[in-house]
């Protein structure tokens, strides 16, 4: 009787641990596409479009990621962006080994690449930067910096994903998750505070989503970034369906614009 119930047991257990390990997102290989509107009072115009993809890396252990974005003929008369993101990202963790951004924003140019290397809890990348601003004739090369932190540390783009797989369905509202995020210059604090479900409206269709909300400090808590919201989809895919940033008239927000399954 008492194997029985050991036998009985030990198939609950191995069941419940392959539908867990079912559940638990992936990365796929996956083009994820958006429109980015601009939005002010009854204003709510197409500003841009943006695609993130993925695709196998050289490493087994890693998938790379594109990020490219681009605005709008109209928006370029006021700010052009065309940025480019890139990077090599483990399939389980989330980390990223490599991080290059690609920017030219209002006329400027900005070019970083981050080396990320791992001992126990502690994180290192090694950041090296070229600038040229709008007046200047020549790219140059400014300082290298090392940035360093202890715990779980990204950059936008790894965080993307990392978003993605953390399972809300088990979070209470309000509940929230910490990581540290690097970019060239920069050593933030993101945190990612669970706000609960809400419907989300895609070509007058509602798809139920999990919101959060980002907050970005510096060292001593200080507000270092505006805030930004996320609605990621609910269904096993878990796309992010809309992002939302202000702007100091209006706000911007980013649309998926692919098929929904």
């Amino acid at each position: 009787m008492k194997l029985k119930l050991i036998i009985s047991t030990t198939i609950l257990l191995t069941s419940l641990f392959t539908i867990a390990a079912a559940e638990k997102w992936t990365v796929p290989e996956e083009t994820v596409t958006y429109d980015v509107m601009y939005k002010w009072g009854l204003i709510n115009k197409k500003a841009g479009s943006a695609s993130i993809s993925t695709y196998p890396d050289a490493s087994p252990k890693e998938f790379r990621a594109i990020l490219t974005a681009s605005s709008a003929p109209w928006a370029d008369k006021f700010f052009m962006v065309r940025d480019t993101l890139k990077g090599s990202i483990d399939k389980t963790s989330f980390y990223p080994s490599y991080y290059e951004k690609i920017a030219h924003e209002g006329g400027a140019f900005d070019h970083d690449i981050l080396k990320y290397t791992r001992s126990g809890n502690t994180v290192t990348a090694q950041a090296n930067m070229w600038r040229k601003r709008k007046k200047e004739t020549e790219i140059r090369r400014i300082n290298d910096m090392t940035h360093t932190a202890e715990g779980l540390t990204m950059d936008m783009l790894s965080a993307f994903y990392y978003m993605r797989q953390i399972p809300y369905a088990t979070m209470n509202k309000g509940e929230s998750v910490v990581l540290n995020v690097f970019s060239g210059k920069k050593k933030e604090t993101l945190t990612i505070h669970y706000q609960g479900t809400e419907d989300v409206e895609l070509d007058k269709t509602k798809y139920p989503a999990y919101h959060i909300t980002f907050t970005f400090t510096t060292a001593g808590g200080k507000t270092s970034s505006d805030n930004m919201d996320a609605w990621i989809s609910t269904a096993p895919e878990r796309i992010p369906l809309l992002l939302e940033g202000k702007l100091p008239v209006g706000k911007v927000r980013a649309l998926y614009s692919g098929p929904m399954k």
